[in-house]
């Protein structure tokens, strides 16, 4: 409701399609510059104090803003102020909320739940655009604003009533924010899944914002369309989506990840050709709904492969990146398509979005999708007791990791074959550097060296090991000559 009014607002202040279009990027850009902090502070902090406080934030700048636009005081620079500012808000409580979403079901029910979840979000996009349309019709903005203070009271209380589940207790030290967004980066870059997902998320929504930031001028300048007709155009697109929500979980399993996000491509790209050159409403209308549908089913399933891709102690930094990659590019590409709008028209910018979108379609080889099995992201138990005579403190470092291999004769090329593999788990987890050496006084030893950033970062490194990653452990293991161990030496740099 909040973002509709905002938008329709600024056409009725400014009738600038930058002005609307920057509308979203208010609303977005804040989860490109905040998701992955919030992201860190959810995976390590109180969920339900993080999520309360941010949602009274956003009841306070939400009061203002209908404060202002009812005293007749808001133009276009005081309403994108407060609409960022409540982005901010939303920003800092989603990663919390949306990694709690799957607190209460199995592993095996997430897609599920995480599409019960979207279907439950795009009936509300449905319902309060239209319901937005006809209060600014009739009301003004400011009363529409009113109304998303109170609705934001309400999303309080529920987290209230409902606290997400507290994270399991644990000895080792609490991550620090910079620390836990580089561990979080890190992740992301050394996990092909992950990385896959994200590389795709990005293209696609940077492609669709197009439709979404050009909405009001579709309204205005194809459908000669007021307030009315705008919030009927986003309602549409909401119940196509909550249409697609209730089948998508039997497709998906049926024809796949890649194959829904490629028809989603093609479908999205074909709704933005017609609102560029079809005038007659009831297309426009019944493509609307086609493109919420087509919305609906990448998003989730991108949304449903990172969650579930993600080992617990990063599966909120999965989702804020996730939401860093996904609406960081909707809210650059809702700007970009805005001033290519007003300096090329609407129809050269909706067709370009379109044509930008299919090309899409040739990420899928490169970056493939695929969702993470339940040995991928269950953490397991270190292989090897930490035997450390005198134990450094959390802050030192860094530290360096020697493990000692004595493998049996002629087999060096496969073992140097598997044990590369272990490089990528190595720097997912934590380390700055890793390698392989030989040792040249005995040529059947390896040693394998990677170095942690500090004690702790080293211990947390430990933890986040899962049974894949053991399991190839194990692989590696099964070269050393009969009756031989691996051995491992801790190192601590001297200052």
């Amino acid at each position: 409701m909040q973002t509709m009014a905002a938008a329709w607002l600024m056409v009725e202040l400014s009738g600038s399609s930058l002005l609307a279009a920057l509308v979203q990027t208010a609303v977005f850009l804040p989860m490109f510059l905040l998701a992955l902090p919030a992201g860190v502070l959810a995976d390590t902090t109180d969920r339900r104090r993080l999520i309360s406080g941010a949602l009274l934030a956003q009841v306070a700048a939400s009061a203002l803003l209908a404060l202002l636009v009812l005293g007749g005081w808001g133009g276009p620079v005081s309403v994108l102020f407060l609409v960022f500012i409540c982005g901010c808000c939303t920003a800092a409580l989603t990663p919390a909320w949306n990694s709690s979403v799957v607190d209460p079901v199995p592993r095996d029910e997430w897609p599920q739940a995480i599409t019960a979840i979207s279907i439950a979000y795009n009936v509300a996009r449905a319902i309060g655009p239209t319901l937005a349309g006809l209060m600014f019709a009739r009301l003004g903005a400011g009363w529409v604003f009113t109304v998303t203070a109170f609705t934001t009271l309400v999303m309080w209380a529920s987290i209230r009533r409902w606290p997400p589940r507290p994270h399991p207790p644990s000895r080792l030290p609490v991550e620090r924010l910079w620390g836990g967004t580089l561990s979080g980066l890190r992740f992301a870059w050394h996990s092909r899944m992950i990385l896959a997902q994200l590389v795709r998320v990005m293209a696609f929504s940077a492609a669709g914002s197009a439709l979404w930031a050009l909405l009001p001028v579709i309204a205005q300048r194809q459908l000669g369309a007021g307030a009315e007709g705008f919030g009927l155009l986003m309602g549409c697109l909401g119940m196509g989506a909550v249409a697609s929500g209730l089948v998508i979980g039997r497709l998906r399993a049926r024809f796949g990840l890649d194959a829904i996000v490629a028809a989603s491509c093609v479908a999205f790209s074909a709704v933005m050709f017609l609102a560029a050159w079809v005038r007659v409403p009831a297309l426009i209308y019944s493509a609307m709904a086609l493109g919420g549908a087509a919305w609906m089913a990448a998003m989730s399933t991108f949304n449903s492969a990172t969650q579930a891709s993600a080992p617990p102690w990063v599966r909120s930094r999965a989702v804020a990146l996730h939401m860093v990659a996904s609406l960081g590019a909707f809210a650059i590409g809702s700007a970009l398509w805005g001033a290519v709008s007003d300096i090329t028209g609407l129809r050269t910018a909706l067709a370009t979005a379109g044509v930008l979108m299919a090309a899409g379609l040739g990420l899928a080889r490169p970056f493939p999708l695929r969702v993470g099995a339940a040995h991928e992201v269950t953490q397991g138990t270190p292989w090897d007791e930490l035997f450390v005579e005198d134990e450094p403190s959390p802050e030192a470092g860094p530290v360096a990791v020697e493990v000692g291999y004595r493998i049996r004769a002629g087999e060096d090329r496969e073992f140097l074959d598997t044990i590369s593999r272990m490089k990528a788990p190595r720097r997912r987890d934590g380390a700055t550097f890793w390698r392989v050496y030989r040792d040249l006084g005995e040529p059947s030893r390896y040693v394998e060296r990677f170095i942690v950033t500090s004690w702790a970062g080293y211990l947390h490194q430990r933890a986040r090991a899962t049974v894949a990653d053991q399991a190839l452990e194990a692989e590696v293991r099964a070269f050393l000559v009969s009756g031989e161990s691996a051995g491992m030496s801790h190192y601590i740099a001297e200052r």
